[in-house]
């Protein structure tokens, strides 16, 4: 029951779309009407509005942190629930009809959350990999691979099990972007519409 509720609570923080209140507060057009129509940070981005992508960003990682240190009271299973739960909430927030975004940040808040040294890999490998390519879906891609075998490394077996997972979802919910990357058709870093 603890477990249920723990995945309950991350649901329903990861269900917040911070990208769509972000931009809405900040009086610009539906992000859902440009770019990819993601309510992440990256398609924020394409808005041109630097600062509302970096709030977007935040927000998003800060919601799977702040559910996992509140299900850890519960225990470290109740704070993997609440991983668990604040990234699919993420993906399928109930308020926007079940479609959301595709996870990237709200993986890295939930490594904060509960493995906080991984996240540090994760964005490194991000970083780099943007950096060097200007793809911030490959970049995504190749981090979310490198934390689980990170974790694994780290002591951490039951967390890279969770994030292993989670990367196979955050993959699934890319193959729209692996194939444009593999078609040489993928949008790059700063690049608008």
């Amino acid at each position: 029951m603890t477990l249920l509720l723990a995945g309950l609570l991350g649901y329903l923080f990861g269900s917040i779309p911070f990208g769509l209140v972000i931009t809405k507060l900040a009086g610009t057009q539906d992000i859902r009407s440009i770019g990819s129509g993601n309510i992440g940070a990256t398609n924020v981005l394409r808005t041109g509005r630097k600062g509302l992508a970096a709030a977007t960003l935040l927000a998003d990682g800060l919601k799977g942190t702040v559910a996992i240190l509140i299900a850890l009271n519960w225990g470290r299973e109740a704070g993997m629930a609440a991983a668990a739960g604040a990234f699919v909430g993420h993906i399928f927030p109930v308020w926007l009809g079940f479609k959301g975004g595709k996870g990237v940040a709200t993986f890295l808040g939930c490594l904060i959350g509960l493995a906080w040294p991984i996240a540090f890999v994760f964005a490194a490998v991000w970083l780099a990999v943007a950096f060097a390519t200007r793809y911030s879906s490959l970049a995504a891609l190749v981090a979310s691979v490198a934390a689980p075998v990170a974790l694994y490394v780290g002591g951490w077996p039951r967390e890279a099990l969770l994030f292993a997972a989670l990367a196979a979802f955050l993959w699934f919910m890319h193959r729209a972007n692996i194939g444009r990357l593999l078609a040489g058709t993928e949008g790059k870093i700063g690049a608008k519409g």
